[in-house]
């Protein structure tokens, strides 16, 4: 994808171009509905992409790690 196409780009479309791209390296969380301004509610339900770069098991560390550090510094 061409850089002046990604302003025009939908979310779905820019988290399938870092998906394909063989350098990427890491996970994309995404909430399933599109967040438009509105609170966030009681319950937010939420996909989490990696592409063959990861199995499974290393996108979960990942995201542990993620989370321990965000708890350590209080986000």
């Amino acid at each position: 994808m061409p850089l002046s196409d990604l302003t025009f780009a939908s979310t779905q479309e820019l988290v399938d171009e870092l998906l394909r791209r063989k350098t990427f390296l890491g996970v994309v969380i995404q909430s399933e509905k599109e967040y438009r301004g509105e609170g966030w509610g009681k319950e937010r339900v939420f996909r989490v992409h990696f592409n063959a770069n990861l199995e499974a098991e290393q996108a979960g560390r990942l995201l542990d790690a993620v989370a321990e550090r965000m708890i350590a510094d209080e986000w």
